[in-house]
């Protein structure tokens, strides 16, 4: 059994119009996370490899439940507020612990829960190549909702009314999965399509500017940018809101450890924006929420969610669309 697997990513799109081809899932708004569970051993990854077992000791039971197998399970680590739905936020404090005292005292006061939504290998098969939808069956067969996990719903040939229902509830969006398919290990298929309710995807972080008024000692606003086909980094905006204190604190020490002198962006920010600018490597991947794309590739009103330490730098690309 491999002790690391690149996940399969989704595009960006709409409903798909075929809509019996397809089953929707809730989409959850956390960490994405692979677990490997080998007779009550349990390893998670994040979704750049990095071993993310020490930040969530509460899913320990899981490989224990799951001791008669070897398995790799796919699913999103999130934290949820008290109505019950997930909240980025709660789960950024869970995200960037290394220390397992820390990790464990956080386990009581912000607990998380692990939403699987697919099997990768069962005691010794290879089940990436099996359908969709077989895929989901023998997830459910094979795990019972635990303390701290359980299986998402799969919905199929609903879309409409799931994306309607999970808007009321002010959830994400949905992801649609092409009934038959396959699982596509490092791979931005068109057979799992994000539908957003609102626009929001993952930046780099090439500088920043100070801020002004009452926040004139401190972060202004963040430079973010995205790599086109060719690698290189394009300025994508400011993102100037969605900060509180605690986070422009820390945020403040991880740009000041990795300043640098030019600008990292391949397109540079505009001539006034250059002016007042702090550089820094491109190594910081942030979340950001943004109402739409200029007709110039700037993102309009851009707000900050929080930090990913789960994601390459590397790979944050445009999301697009199918």
């Amino acid at each position: 059994m491999p002790r690391s697997i690149d996940p399969m990513r989704a595009v960006t799109g709409e409903l798909p119009l075929d809509n019996e081809q397809w089953a929707y899932e809730v989409k959850w708004d956390g960490m994405r996370v692979i677990s490997f569970c080998t007779h009550g051993d349990l390893l998670l990854r994040s979704a750049n490899g990095l071993d993310a077992t020490v930040r969530f000791p509460e899913l320990a039971g899981l490989a224990h439940a799951l001791r008669d197998h070897r398995v790799i399970l796919d699913g999103e680590v999130v934290a949820l507020a008290p109505d019950g739905r997930p909240d980025f936020g709660l789960l950024q404090p869970r995200m960037h612990v290394s220390s397992p005292a820390v990790a464990a005292e956080r386990a009581v006061t912000q607990p998380v829960a692990y939403v699987l939504f697919d099997l990768l290998w069962l005691d010794g098969l290879d089940v990436t190549p099996v359908p969709y939808e077989d895929r989901i069956r023998l997830l459910g067969d094979l795990v019972e909702d635990g303390p701290a996990w359980r299986v998402t719903e799969s919905h199929r040939g609903s879309g409409a009314e799931l994306l309607e229902a999970v808007a009321a509830q002010g959830m994400e969006g949905l992801i649609a999965k092409r009934r038959g398919s396959r699982y596509e290990p490092g791979r931005r298929s068109g057979s799992w399509r994000k539908v957003k309710i609102r626009r929001r995807q993952e930046f780099v972080v090439g500088g920043w500017l100070a801020g002004e008024g009452n926040r004139a000692s401190t972060l202004g606003a963040l430079l973010v940018g995205y790599h086109d086909d060719a690698g290189a980094l394009r300025y994508a905006g400011r993102v100037g809101t969605g900060f509180n204190d605690a986070e422009l604190r820390a945020l403040a020490e991880v740009l000041s450890a990795s300043a640098v002198e030019s600008d990292p962006f391949d397109t540079p920010p505009p001539r006034a924006v250059e002016l007042h600018a702090h550089w820094v490597e491109p190594r910081l991947v942030v979340e950001v929420a943004f109402g739409e794309w200029t007709a110039d590739a700037m993102l309009r009103h851009p707000s900050y969610l929080g930090r990913r330490a789960d994601k390459d730098p590397a790979r944050v690309v445009r999301e697009p669309s199918p």
